[in-house]
């Protein structure tokens, strides 16, 4: 096969496989990020402690992450046709990987944010703040970096899903490898794919590797908010100063 055989192909696959990845990306962090800040804030101690409500998403978190890829595929494929109409092709690929994302990304975000140090949410309280505002002004801005450390690794999760969406009609860069590598023999084929697979995760990583490392660097991690903090109760402090 010569390159300008191959080139519409690989340009096709790259789009399937950008598509699928953009959009399960998209909706695995839409719900993924509130999914896991809600198990750090159920669980004990936290500030909406329901340990039931807590095991339960836990749960669910833990079947989702613990099924193996291309059974998730094969088991939701009815709901996949409800939703899209189809089993096949790039949209109904985005159902399971969107899926199987989420669960994923959720666990990763309640890793990041039980890193923030607890003496800020409780400084928030001290304050008057309640849990919407600590949640915003706390807990998601302290643990940015690791959050889009975080999405970088989902969406290379994602591209090795869907990789194997393409063994089973989803397309994208997989569909071609397994269709023109490996039951054509197109050996040279196969491996440029694995190549543009390889150089796009690189990027991705390194992408997200900087902007985690940028935001340390300007502070959004860090002995800032303490300081803002401190700066609020100086004036109270020099009342006190003044009535002793």
């Amino acid at each position: 096969m010569t390159w300008s055989e191959m080139q519409p192909l690989l340009s096709q696959a790259c789009s399937e496989t950008f598509s699928m990845v953009l959009w399960s990306t998209l909706i695995a962090v839409a719900v993924g990020l509130p999914l896991g800040i809600l198990l750090v804030l159920t669980d004990r101690g936290g500030l909406l402690q329901n340990v039931v409500a807590n095991k339960v998403i836990g749960q669910i978190v833990n079947v989702g992450r613990s099924m193996p890829f291309i059974i998730l595929m094969v088991a939701l494929m009815s709901f996949t046709r409800w939703v899209t109409g189809t089993t096949i092709g790039t949209t109904a690929a985005i159902v399971p990987l969107a899926i199987g994302g989420i669960p994923f990304f959720a666990r990763l975000v309640e890793t990041a944010v039980r890193e923030v140090d607890g003496g800020l949410v409780e400084a928030v309280q001290s304050m008057g703040g309640n849990t919407w505002t600590i949640v915003r002004k706390v807990l998601v801005p302290e643990s940015l970096p690791s959050l889009i450390a975080s999405t970088t690794t989902t969406i290379i999760a994602l591209i090795g899903y869907s990789a194997m969406a393409g063994t089973v009609g989803g397309g994208g860069l997989g569909d071609l490898a397994v269709r023109y590598g490996y039951q054509r023999f197109e050996t040279e084929l196969m491996w440029i794919t694995v190549g543009i697979l390889a150089v796009v995760i690189s990027l991705i990583q390194f992408a997200g590797d900087f902007a985690a490392r940028s935001l340390h660097g300007r502070g959004r991690s860090g002995p800032a908010p303490k300081l803002r903090l401190l700066k609020a109760t100086e004036p109270a402090a020099a009342d006190v100063s003044k009535v002793a």
